[in-house]
């Protein structure tokens, strides 16, 4: 129950004292008793106001006295209080009524109580009668809780009785408050009634202002509607007139347009028929090329049978001079090599001899221009001596540089013996390399005789006469020249240079003037460059120039030469002036005569008294240097139709003339005009030129390209010169064909585009621009089509040395005098329901102003308006009309026209009228029209079910199909629902699709459905419909998520959780209970879990599964051990495998960059003929195809071990399902599977983070599993294990302990490791019984833990005997004869074990045991004597062999058992022990055996001697003779016991006893094979005695059984014993007798049972 008691206490406070401060303010006071009465009275009798035309007139009623804003104030916070008090009023009496309603229902439930105590005491009083104690327990516990909520409801009736009494006195309180403030109540009654008849005069006043307004705008209406019908009218008339001038203009555009088509036509056929013209020109170029291709492809083929032919019959002759070196008994394999051999050293020489020829070529060269050089010095040295030049022509003798000329040619065309000696062939094979060293010389030496010749004009003889015909010249001797050295002797060169010193101190002097030392050019020459410009061939041309002394003083000077190539062409007139003073000058005077078109330029030499000096020369042909004024021509804006001409100036400010041509359309300006090939044409067309520069680029290429030279033919067979050059010539050939239809197609590009520009040239006067003149081009332009124009034009020139020039024409075409600069308005994207606007901006060139309208098309006037309709625009100015775009959804159907559905792209084409004007003028508004519409996927999300304990999420994706990006944000969220990421806000780009989780956590278990609301930033919503059921499952997980600490790998990591089962009531009104949304609860008990762990992960859970009682919980341990994946290692291992194969692959051969060939055959051929040579290399290895990888090989160890140390960083993550059910897992698994339900699961998140271990064992790459194998139990086996420290840091080291009482033990452990350190440990491994053993020894730092893992089976070295049982009885002997046995043993284990096999017999210790008293003297009743009687001769009874040996695992040894006794003993015995490793006794086996004189035996009967022999001496022959001679008769007692049943009605079993009778097999010869024997059993019939048989006969080697039963005669008395006798005989060899006593009595049961426990004591 609530308790509203203090609620509105201090509210009720508050009210009461404003009230209070309201009635002290006297606003309760009245004047008057019914002063608000009159004041309601006028207004419900005001009249109604009256309408009419003259509504001027009437007055509005106005107030005198308004209601200040103070009062208003008042009169609402009055109201505001007492309402205030009325409604905690009605709160109260609310609370009274609610109250006693729970105090109804509280004595109800004390009546309820009351009545239940009655009917348990009844039921407990009952079952007490009943005996039943467990029910009355029940009820008793029952009836105590009754009577604890009857006293709870006592409590509360009290409670609920106080409440009640104390809010009716507050009620009554609020009451009398509330009857003091009537007055208050009243008086604001009165004040609300004036406020309303304020409102109703304020309202009536707007009402008649709003009719007024009405009444205004109906007549403006009127006079709008007028006006748009004069409007209408004139819009008629116009239009008329409009559409007669329409059809006009449109008789002239037909006109127009069919004058155009003829040009178009003609223009197309003139295309066409270029075009065939040059389909045709292809065609006969492809059949020629085509031809061309088989003629080389036959060639080829004739080459290659030639080869294949010339290669078949090298080979048979190979072949057949190997069979004839085989043949002579010789080796062909050192036959083909010296042969090869031979063949390379041939190569060699020959390649030798070629570079010997071209070393003396090079060689003779330098010495001719040696020669050369210093006869030109010398003969300068003459001329400098002489002073003058002579002229004389005469002929000379020979040179030393014409003689050796002459002795090269010799050398060169083989008159030389030493070439005469070569053979034919090698000569043939020299001719193309003497032909290229000729052609290289020739070209060297024909300069040096031009040389020659020009001296020889010029010179002439010093004294005349002496070179003369007549004249005879001393010769002198060959021996002389021969022996006279180059230069001179030494004497003679000295001389010279004495002479040469002389001559230049006599000219040259230092001019020294006041002690300073003239330096620099004695001489200044006026000009100091001497031009001779723009010279013809042929004329004269002189210059004076003036030489001034700029000395210090007198000098003097003197013509030296002008330089050698101006020698033709230059004269210098110049007399010395003898001395001159410094600053005076003197004239010489130049002529120049030019014979050759050349630029010229050199120096003339003076020589002066301070030294010598030179004055430039320069002379310098007619050239053209040609400019335009400007490159650009604008002709601005030009209606169409209209005709503009501007000029362009060509000027030429050179002294050459030449002709030009202009082209239009040139897209490339800049071509490059350095031809090869000169023209002789005079007209020079750029076509013309574009078709020689590409020939030219052509060839150069066809040049740089590679060209194959085959061989030689001496060296490699099938190949023939002849053939090379066939090839050579067809590749030219095709080459060529290639380049000249690349050349067709260029030049019918451009002639098809020279036509269509509306720029054109104009007529021209003359195409030939002379010397220092200037032409103009003139240009016209005429717009034909709207829009802007240009046009490039080149001129080119006829002289080459000119380069193309290139000039731009441009200008603009306009229709009309007004026009969009902007014809195309771009809205660019656009939104459906969405206003847009742009301003379009028009101009004019009208020297008027103009009206414009503007009209939009019908089907896009829903869509889009001009704004304003009409405009004007004044003369040469611009005005704007804003376009306003609001696509509606019916778009695409309203302007199909307009809108292409597919790009969603809008043409709208706009219209502006102009007055007095024909044409309108049109412009285009361009807009992109997309939705705004973002689609969520899928509609409708359904989050299944969810437990409270976690969160479930689903990617929804937010599809965009709006052209522009949107800003979005999902709003109202529910708390329990969250969207990632941004929580739901963000920016999607244009046709994005954005994937958004939405993430459901459940706050209980409930069915949820709600909406998630997309608002974007232009207010669209968008909606999805989620749905999802809560689930609270009755278990719940300490920890949802564990993050585990970084774990070194192959280390462990462990997290503890509990899983709590905190359902122990079903009671839903208390606290939340475990249920499927609103289904039905789980009920109370024990309830089960089950963690399911994912494949392949390194997650351990223990328990994994597990029942929790209500109220309790369940520990669970979380294990963490990061391992390497098997597949991992494995990939790992194929990259070790795939390295090791590259690396046994031999390395590939470097092939050298192919160099540029050239046609020098030999060296080629030489190339080709080594290569020939070679051998082949072998063919290359099959890749191995890898196996299978082995877990336990050693590559498989070395990659784990390599991934190990290389290990980086990983992170995992594993979500682990608990499923649920009801129910104890113990009881149920056996009986009912678990019913686990897929709702009711929990989930555990794991973060796993791994890390590289701190060390790793380097031992065994990196195993830390230890196999020690199988170890013979007692034995003892050692491994030593390396770790190495793989942290750059000291690292201490613990060890477990290990199990003390174990096989394993640690040895010589290591403390720490310092950096990258390694150290070993040792582990040995001793077991000390048959088992497999496994131990882990945890190797323990601070940073991890690596575990160790030693397994060792201890084998036991077991053999297999194939005797059954312990004891081995050879059976009976004849004394003196042996007896043998065979046996096996087998060894079943695993190991190799080394056995020995002792006899007790030989033991050491025999004689310790001979030294004790025998069994019979100790009264000792179990006889423990091993070894028994022993030979007399002192041999052993029992021997065996092998004795030792090694018996490798699964095999068999078999063994030879000898029993030779050489005496009648019944009592021999021995054991033998099969010790395995001389250390573990395996087996014992004990040894019997008897002997015998005859060959007769009977056995049975009670003992009545020792099995030890006695110690008196041997018998002697006597006493044996004399025992055969007597006959000895052996007794044999029999003693039968009967035991008497005390049940007599059970006949009892008759007592029987057994001899056996044997007939030993022996090798001595005797008279019978067998014996008989006889039994008298007479009498023994009437004592109770049963003999069976009582005679028979028993061959060698056999036995047989005589059986002796008794039953005790009726008149036996068990008292006495019964005692018979009787005989037994025995035939054979010899006959024996035996007496045969038979004891008889009888036993009772009881006897025998205390008997047994005495034995068995």
């Amino acid at each position: 129950m609530a308790d509203f008691r203090f609620q509105n206490k201090d509210d009720l406070r508050e009210t009461i004292s404003n009230l209070e401060q309201f009635d002290r303010d006297g606003f309760g006071k009245l004047t008057g008793k019914k002063r608000s009465d009159p004041i309601l009275k006028n207004v419900k009798e005001r009249p109604p106001f009256v309408f009419g035309r003259k509504y001027k007139k009437k007055k509005i009623p106005i107030r005198k006295k308004n209601i200040t804003y103070k009062d208003r104030i008042h009169t609402l916070q009055l109201r505001k209080n007492l309402n205030n008090l009325d409604r905690i009023l009605e709160d109260k009496k609310f609370f009274i009524m609610k109250t006693k309603q729970d105090l109804d229902a509280c004595l109800l439930r004390l009546e309820s109580l009351q009545k239940q105590k009655a009917q348990v005491e009844a039921d407990i009083q009952m079952e007490k009668e009943a005996h039943n104690n467990a029910a009355v327990v029940r009820l008793q516990t029952k009836y105590k809780r009754l009577c604890l909520e009857q006293e709870y409801e006592k409590d509360l009736e009290m409670k609920i009785t106080s409440t009640l009494k104390e809010n009716e006195e507050n009620v009554w309180h609020i009451e009398i408050e509330m009857g003091k403030f009537t007055a208050l109540r009243e008086n604001l009654k009165v004040e609300e009634a004036k406020v309303a008849q304020l409102f109703q005069a304020q309202a009536e006043q707007r009402f008649i202002q709003a009719k007024i307004a009405s009444i205004r705008t109906e007549h403006r209406k009127i006079s709008e509607i007028q006006k748009t019908l004069n409007k209408e009218k004139k819009y008629e008339l116009h239009r008329q007139k409009l559409i007669s001038d329409a059809k006009k203009n449109h008789k002239t555009a037909i006109q127009f347009l069919k004058t155009t088509l003829t040009k178009v036509r003609k223009k197309e056929a003139k295309e066409e028929k270029k075009s065939q013209e040059y389909i045709m020109r292809r065609l006969d170029a492809v059949i020629s090329l085509k031809n061309n291709i088989t003629v080389n492809q036959e060639t080829l083929q004739k080459l290659k049978s030639w080869d294949k032919a010339r290669e078949h019959m090298i080979k048979n002759k190979e072949e057949a001079e190997k069979l004839l070196v085989a043949s002579q008994g010789g080796d062909v394999f050192k036959y083909t090599l010296h042969k090869k051999k031979i063949m390379e050293q041939d190569l060699r020489r020959r390649l030798f001899e070629e570079e010997q020829k071209t070393r003396k070529c090079e060689i003779v060269t330098r010495l001719l221009k040696e020669d050369a050089y210093e006869e030109k010095m010398k003969q300068r040295e003459l001329n400098l001596e002489s002073g003058k030049r002579w002229m004389i022509q005469a002929k000379r003798l020979p040179s030393l540089k014409e003689r050796t000329w002459k002795h090269f040619m010799d050398i060169v065309e083989g008159r030389s013996p030493v070439l005469a000696k070569e053979p034919d062939s090698q000569k043939d094979s020299y001719t193309f390399d003497h032909e290229h060293s000729l052609s290289i010389f020739s070209t060297e030496f024909g300069e040096l005789t031009n040389e020659n010749q020009e001296e020889e004009i010029l010179t002439e003889p010093e004294i005349m006469g002496l070179w003369s015909e007549k004249y005879q010249p001393y010769k002198v001797e060959k021996d002389e020249l021969e022996h006279k050295p180059v230069g001179g002797t030494k004497m003679e060169q000295a001389i010279l240079a004495n002479t040469l010193e002389k001559l230049r101190s006599g000219i040259i002097h230092k001019q020294v003037v006041s002690g300073r030392e003239f330096k620099g050019c004695p001489f200044y020459s006026k000009p100091a460059l001497l031009h001779f410009k723009n010279f013809d061939v042929g004329k004269i041309y002189k210059k004076k120039m003036t030489l001034i002394n700029a000395s210090f003083t007198i000098n003097y000077c003197k013509l030296v030469e002008v330089d050698d190539h101006l020698k033709d062409f230059i004269t210098v007139d110049f007399d010395p002036p003898g001395p001159m003073s410094a600053g005076i000058s003197c004239e010489v005077l130049i002529t120049f005569k030019p014979m050759i078109n050349k630029d010229l330029e050199g120096n003339i030499t003076f020589l002066a008294q301070t030294g010598s000096f030179s004055t430039p020369l320069k002379c310098t042909t007619k050239k053209c240097f040609l400019s335009l004024d400007k490159e650009l021509i604008d002709f601005g804006s030009y209606v169409v139709g209209e005709v503009a001409s501007r000029t362009i100036t060509l000027e030429n400010h050179g002294a050459l003339r030449t002709k030009f041509q202009v082209h239009t359309n040139i897209e490339k300006c800049n071509i490059d005009n350095k031809s090869p090939n000169k023209t002789d044409s005079t007209v020079y067309s750029l076509d013309d030129r574009i078709m020689e520069e590409k020939i030219a680029t052509n060839l150069l290429d066809a040049q740089g390209e590679e060209i194959y030279c085959p061989p030689s033919v001496n060296i490699i067979p099938g190949m023939n010169p002849k053939n090379l050059d066939s090839l050579t010539e067809e590749s030219n050939q095709e080459h060529t064909i290639k380049t000249v239809e690349d050349k067709i197609e260029e030049n019918v590009e451009i002639s098809s585009t020279e036509d269509q520009a509306e720029i054109r040239l104009g007529e021209m006067t003359t195409n030939e621009i002379g010397p220092f003149s200037s032409i103009k081009i003139p240009i016209i332009f005429s717009p034909t089509i709207p829009g802007s124009s240009e046009t490039k034009f080149q001129l080119t020139f006829k002289n080459l040395d000119c380069r193309p020039l290139c000039f731009t024409a441009i200008g603009l075409g306009l229709t009309v005098p007004v026009w969009v600069p902007n014809p195309n308005v771009d809205l660019k994207v656009c939104m459906y329901d969405r206003l847009y606007q742009e301003a379009v901006i028009i101009k004019t060139s009208s020297k008027a102003a103009l009206r414009l309208k503007f009209e939009v098309c019908k089907e896009l006037q829903k869509h889009m308006e001009l704004v304003p309709e009409t405009s004007y625009i004044q003369a040469h100015s611009s005005c704007s009309v804003q376009a306003k775009f609001l696509p509606r959804l019916s778009l695409s159907k309203d302007a199909e026209k307009y809108f292409d559905k597919d790009t969603r792209v809008l043409e709208a084409p706009m219209t502006i009228r102009v007055s007095d004007q024909k044409m309108p003028v049109k412009f285009t508004v361009h807009a992109v029209v997309t939705t705004s519409d973002l689609e969520i996927e899928p509609k409708e999300v359904d989050f299944g079910y969810c437990t409270i304990y976690e969160a479930v999420y689903t990617r929804i994706k937010l599809i965009n199909h709006c052209l522009l990006p949107q800003e979005f944000g999902f709003i109202n969220i529910p708390e329990y629902v969250e969207i990632q990421p941004n929580d739901g806000f963000g920016t999607i780009l244009p046709l994005q699709c954005l994937f958004l989780d939405v993430i459901f956590k459940p706050i209980k278990a409930k069915e949820y459905e709600f909406q998630l609301s997309c608002i974007t930033l232009i207010n669209r919503e968008f909606k999805i419909s989620c749905k999802a059921i809560g689930v609270h499952p009755p278990l719940e997980l300490s920890h949802y998520l564990v993050k585990f600490a970084a774990t070194p790998l192959f280390d462990m990591s462990i997290a503890t959780l509990y899983v709590i089962n905190s359902h122990t009531s079903t009671n839903f009104l208390t606290h939340p209970v475990p249920r499927i949304g609103t289904g039905e609860i789980v009920p109370v008990g024990p309830t089960s879990f089950e963690f399911l762990l994912p494949d392949n992960a390194p997650i351990i859970i223990i328990p994994s599964v597990g029942t929790v009682l209500p109220g309790k919980k369940c520990m669970v341990e979380v294990i963490f051990k990061p391992i390497l994946a098997e597949s991992t290692i494995k990939a790992e291992v194929v990259k070790m495998r795939n390295l090791a194969m590259q690396r046994q692959k031999p390395p590939k051969k470097e092939t050298a960059p192919k160099k540029s060939t050239k046609l020098l055959i030999p060296a080629v051929s030489l190339k080709a003929a080594i290569k020939w040579l070679k051998p082949r290399s072998p063919l290359k290895k099959e890749r191995p195809k890898p196996q299978k990888i082995m877990i336990d090989s050693e590559e498989y160890q070395t990659a784990k071990a390599m991934l190990i140390k290389d290990f980086q960083k990983q992170f995992h993550k594993y979500v682990i399902p608990c499923v649920i059910a009801s129910g104890d897992i113990k009881e149920n698994k056996e009986i009912v599977p678990m019913n686990f339900s897929p709702y009711n699961t929990l989930y555990l998140e794991l973060h796993c983070p791994t890390v590289t271990p701190p060390f790793m064992i380097a031992s065994e790459n990196g195993k830390t599993m230890f196999n020690f194998g199988d170890i013979a139990v007692g034995h003892r086996d050692i491994k030593r294990i390396t770790i190495q420290n793989l942290c750059p840091e000291y690292l201490d080291l613990e060890f477990s302990i290990m199990n003390p009482y174990g096989p394993f033990i640690l040895l010589c452990p290591c403390r720490g490791l310092q950096p990258e350190e390694s150290e070993d440990i040792a582990v040995s491994f001793s077991p000390r019984e048959s088992d497999t053993f496994l131990e882990t020894l945890d190797i323990i730092s601070k940073k991890g833990t690596v575990t160790l893992t030693l397994i060792g089976k201890g084998v036991a070295s077991t053999l297999t005997c194939s005797i059954e049982g312990d004891v081995l009885n050879m059976g009976y002997v004849i004394a003196g004869e042996t007896a043998t046995s065979m046996f096996k043993l087998h060894n079943s284990s695993t190991l190799p074990i080394k056995y020995s096999i002792l006899l007790e017999s030989l033991s050491r210790m025999r004689n310790k045991e001979q030294l004790q008293l025998p069994g019979f003297v100790n009264n000792q009743e179990n006889r423990t004597t091993i070894i028994g009687t022993q030979n007399y001769n002192g041999h052993s009874v029992f021997s065996i062999s092998p004795i030792d040996g090694t018996m490798e695992p699964g095999k068999t040894q078999d063994f030879t058992l000898t029993f030779s006794p050489d005496h009648e003993s019944l009592y021999y015995s021995d054991r033998f022990q099969v010790v395995l490793f001389n250390k573990k006794i395996s087996r014992r086996i004990l040894l019997k055996g008897a002997a015998r004189e005859h060959m007769m035996f009977v056995e049975g009967g009670d003992p009545l001697d020792v099995a030890v022999e006695s110690l008196a001496v041997i018998s002697t022959v006597r006493e044996e003779e004399r025992k055969e001679e007597t006959e000895e008769i052996k007794p044999i007692i029999l003693t039968l016991e009967y035991i008497q049943v005390d049940n007599s009605s059970t006949p009892a079993n008759p007592v029987t006893r057994e001899l056996q009778i044997g007939c030993i097999r022996t090798s001595q010869p005797s008279s019978k094979k067998n014996i008989e024997f006889s039994l008298d059993n007479i009498h023994l019939q009437d004592k109770g005695f049963t003999v069976e048989p009582s005679k028979g006969i028993v061959d060698r080697g056999q036995t047989k059984t005589i059986n002796v039963s008794w039953v005790p005669m009726p008149d036996f008395d068990p008292d006495q014993p019964l005692v018979v006798t009787t005989f037994l005989v025995l035939r054979g060899d010899v006959k024996e007798t035996y007496r045969l006593v038979f004891i008889a009595r009888v036993v009772s049961e009881w006897t025998m049972g205390n008997l047994a426990q005495i034995e068995y004591k």
